[in-house]
């Protein structure tokens, strides 16, 4: 059954501490006579001036004494009515929020900046999707038809004699290694710092730019040494596809951008690594195409510095 709050309490030393209704404002037409039993205690309820309210505990069949809103749970030990927002009313607190450091706020926004979104970098981010699905493919396709796709976009001197465009395209699509390779990571660092600095077209700019023009610098020579019989006619087909030409072209124009202890520190340990392969001769072609790329990058410093102050001012 539903129960009316009471308005008021009325201090009394029988009912010490339990809410209690207005006292009527009519007076008794005669003071009441104890009788004893339910008629005695009605009459001496009446002659406290307190009406039963709907929903006493003399409607439930409790004694004399009315309750308070809610039920016995609502009234604290003693008989003393809780109030809202003891903990015995309102019960367990809720989940409190715990303030995020500034300092640790900060370290996770300049990690998140670290790698490509859709919004803020997105050609690093629509190529970096293209590469892991590439990646995959070449992961679980069998080794005989990986073999044909790589020589049919290898930047051969074969191929770019006959079909310069669609293997140059063809060959920026798979990463030497696969995905674990460590121009993997290279590539979304570098790329991402120099999209999110200069933009999004002068960034693809560096890239294309450095593929392109350090595959022809490397394939060009060696299509001439065969040409002057001082290399066989197999180095026209030699293997070389990949991403990394444009890598660390992105890598030398990003240092431009860097303070100038970050910015050597990052090109001697490039160019340390490479000239190591290249007097080692692990590679000698590749080597020397990542220096040039480096260095293609170095010079576009004019270009990726007019573009991050663009972004600066605006």
């Amino acid at each position: 059954m539903e129960r009316t709050a009471p308005d008021e309490a009325v201090t009394s030393p029988l009912l010490d501490g339990v809410p209690r209704q207005r006292p009527r404002t009519e007076p008794s037409a005669a003071p009441p006579e104890a009788v004893p039993g339910a008629a005695g205690a009605a009459g001496v309820r009446e002659a406290l001036g307190v009406s039963e309210a709907v929903g006493s505990r003399e409607a439930d069949g409790i004694g004399g004494v009315p309750e308070a809103a809610g039920s016995r749970e609502a009234v604290g030990i003693g008989g003393v009515a809780e109030t809202a927002g003891t903990p015995e009313a309102v019960g367990t607190a809720g989940p409190v929020a715990v303030a995020v450091p500034d300092g640790l706020r900060r370290c996770r926004q300049r990690l998140a900046r670290l790698l490509p979104a859709p919004a803020a970098t997105p050609f690093t981010f629509a190529y970096g999707t293209l590469l892991l699905i590439t990646s995959a493919v070449a992961r679980y396709a069998g080794p005989a038809v990986m073999d044909a796709v790589y020589r049919g976009s290898s930047t051969d001197v074969a191929h770019l004699v006959r079909t310069p465009l669609p293997v140059l395209a063809g060959s920026a699509l798979w990463i030497a290694g696969g995905i674990a390779s460590p121009y993997s990571l290279c590539f979304l660092l570098v790329l991402t710092g120099l999209e999110r600095r200069t933009g999004t077209l002068r960034a693809a700019c560096v890239f294309l730019y450095g593929h392109v023009l350090a595959t022809l610098a490397t394939e060009v020579p060696v299509g001439l040494a065969v040409l002057a019989g001082r290399l066989p006619d197999s180095s026209l087909h030699r293997l070389d596809y990949g991403i990394s030409f444009g890598v660390a072209a992105s890598l030398g124009a990003l240092a431009g951008l860097l303070r100038p202890w970050a910015r050597w520190s990052v090109l001697a340990v490039f160019v340390g690594a490479a000239l190591s392969d290249l007097l080692t001769f692990a590679d000698p072609m590749t080597s020397a195409g990542h220096l040039i790329a480096v260095t293609l990058g170095v010079a576009a410093w004019p270009a990726v510095r007019r573009g991050s102050a663009r972004r600066a001012e605006g």
